[in-house]
């Protein structure tokens, strides 16, 4: 079914609560509607919006904006070691972690809590507390706009990196994820080794799926704001990679500063929210934009900032933190 909107006000629609609209929103649930779509022209330009969670609006949107809200959530093979589930697109990321769970399944629990839409995990890889989404996505579907066929893309060609995959690149704007299969178990497989999750799973009774889900929660609650509160998308930044030699030279400058290891054993991932922390941005705010004061990646909407009064404040914290440390950090946020 195709929901079309012409003119609509994306405040309600994006987690920063900017205040924009586009020319025309279109909701659909099924890949034919695309087809219909597409077959008959779509004009440029377009965008996929899922839940808004991960993009800034700086000006009106030209042109329209696709939203999946197909809901489906379904089991479509088990074998003795991986259950497979498919997720359609348009399903709350954390419905599908509450679904694993209460289905006693294994491999979402660490990503509990991380708004956004399924159809964004795999674009995004997202990511927390030692997990990222690659690590239990089996296949991506999507719609072909140039072809208007329906592709499957196994995740060995999803070219997954840290906050990156080929849906950022060489497919961007030429495919559209309508739903999304998981590798999934009924064997435990615990990952509590990222910062303080084992203590606060072992508060709570100890290792079970129910017990991690909740413990990722309440450290997320305490440390995040809720974005249907205060306008946020999360981390604004991305971590930054470094070579070695200049990790080593800011780690004997700052002995306390965290740093990991990188998919590249010649770079080092330094910690973007402890470099913001130590330049004194932590809580900073100017005007409308501010800083979370209890996590220094969140860039949060104080009340009524629009997308370039956000976008001028980033990069103020991205000057301070070149100026500090010599180290560039990237946006992770789409800013439109």
């Amino acid at each position: 079914m195709i929901r079309e909107f012409n003119n609509p006000e994306l405040a309600p629609r994006n987690s920063f609560h900017v205040a924009q609209r586009a020319a025309r929103l279109i909701e659909f649930d099924r890949t034919e509607d695309l087809q219909e779509l597409f077959e008959k022209g779509m004009p440029d330009p377009w965008y996929v919006l899922g839940g808004g969670n991960n993009v800034l609006f700086t000006q009106d949107y030209p042109g329209t904006l696709l939203t999946p809200v197909a809901q489906g959530i379904r089991i479509v093979d088990e074998q003795p070691d991986c259950v497979t589930v498919e997720a359609d697109a348009g399903v709350e990321w954390d419905d599908l972690v509450e679904w694993a769970v209460q289905h006693e399944l294994w491999g979402l629990e660490n990503l509990s809590l991380i708004p956004g839409k399924v159809g964004a995990a795999p674009v995004q890889n997202i990511g927390a507390y030692g997990c990222e989404a690659k690590d239990a996505i089996r296949s991506v579907e999507m719609f072909c706009t140039e072809t208007f066929n329906t592709l499957v893309l196994n995740r060995e060609h999803c070219a997954f990196g840290y906050r990156d995959s080929v849906f950022k690149r060489s497919l961007r704007g030429r495919v559209i994820i309508t739903s999304v299969r998981f590798a999934l178990s009924r064997t435990p497989r615990p990952r509590l080794e990222y910062g303080d999750l084992a203590a606060a799973v072992e508060a709570r009774g100890g290792i079970t799926l129910r017990n991690i889900r909740e413990a990722v929660c309440a450290i997320r609650r305490a440390k995040l704001p809720d974005p249907a509160v205060t306008g946020n998308a999360g981390s604004f930044f991305k971590n930054p990679v470094v070579g070695r030699e200049e990790a080593e030279r800011l780690s004997a400058l700052y002995p306390d500063m965290p740093h990991y290891p990188a998919a590249d054993p010649s770079q080092v991932k330094l910690a973007a929210g402890w470099l913001i922390d130590r330049a004194g941005l932590k809580g900073h705010s100017e005007g409308r934009v501010g800083i979370h004061p209890r996590q220094a990646l969140v860039i949060i909407n104080l009340g009524g900032a629009t997308g370039t009064e956000i976008v001028a404040f980033a990069r103020k914290v991205q000057e301070q933190v070149k100026k500090r440390f010599g180290v560039e950090i990237e946006p992770e946020v789409n800013i439109l």
